[in-house]
């Protein structure tokens, strides 16, 4: 299963209830305000080690976060159609 979520963990529980749910073999996809969490000096970046995380590269490069260092591998648009072609389940964390 593919999780997407969208909105910022500092203003919004989202990305914590996706966290609880997660099962083997799924993988976390984080956009708009939510690639904040993808920060490798941030306070999420502990919780996403070892998980399957991606971030979606137009979203860290509007946030000026794009040169920073991550905890999550960076996607374009196309890669995120990859992802939902690679996890026909999906679930939005909005």
């Amino acid at each position: 299963m593919l999780h997407i979520v969208n909105k910022s963990p500092y203003a919004d529980r989202a990305l914590d209830a996706c966290l609880a749910r997660l099962t083997e073999g799924a993988a976390l996809l984080l956009i708009e305000d939510a690639v904040v969490a993808a920060l490798a000096d941030g306070a999420y970046a502990a919780k996403l080690k070892g998980l399957d995380v991606y971030a979606l590269g137009p979203d860290l490069e509007a946030r000026g976060l794009a040169a920073k260092p991550l905890c999550a591998q960076v996607v374009d648009h196309a890669g995120f159609v990859d992802l939902c072609v690679t996890h026909p389940a999906s679930h939005s964390w909005f």
